[in-house]
């Protein structure tokens, strides 16, 4: 196929074609996008499609309002995926051992005051 048209870039195939729309920024949002796929103002591979959750696969070529792109699929490093996954697991650990609270007493009741960057809440 022609690599001429701009392509749209996903993780995982298949995906709808009212989700590739929104990725491709061709519309706003999701119901704008099932919107226009059902008036028939959409093309999967040259012909007109009425299915918002049409599966869309590599190289398929979807045009919307004088807008034409070209999908790939390029997977998922498993590699990267794990080490987000770790740093995740660090970060959380990291902020369950550093929390500590103080309390306060006041003529009324005990307040608890933990350590955080939020100003209180004054009416």
């Amino acid at each position: 196929m022609s690599t001429d048209y701009p392509i749209v870039t996903i993780s995982t195939q298949p995906i709808e074609l009212c989700k590739l729309l929104k990725i491709a920024n061709m519309v706003a949002g999701g119901g704008e996008a099932k919107i226009v796929i059902s008036e028939g103002y959409v093309t999967l591979n040259g012909e007109v499609e009425f299915q918002k959750r049409k599966k869309v696969y590599e190289n398929d070529i979807i045009e919307f309002n004088g807008d034409i792109v070209q999908v790939e699929c390029v997977p998922a490093n498993r590699a990267s995926t794990n080490k987000v996954a770790e740093t995740k697991k660090k970060v959380r650990h990291k902020k369950e051992t550093n929390v500590t609270h103080t309390f306060e007493t006041n003529d009324e009741a005990p307040v608890m005051r933990s350590p955080s960057k939020r100003r209180p809440i004054s009416f």
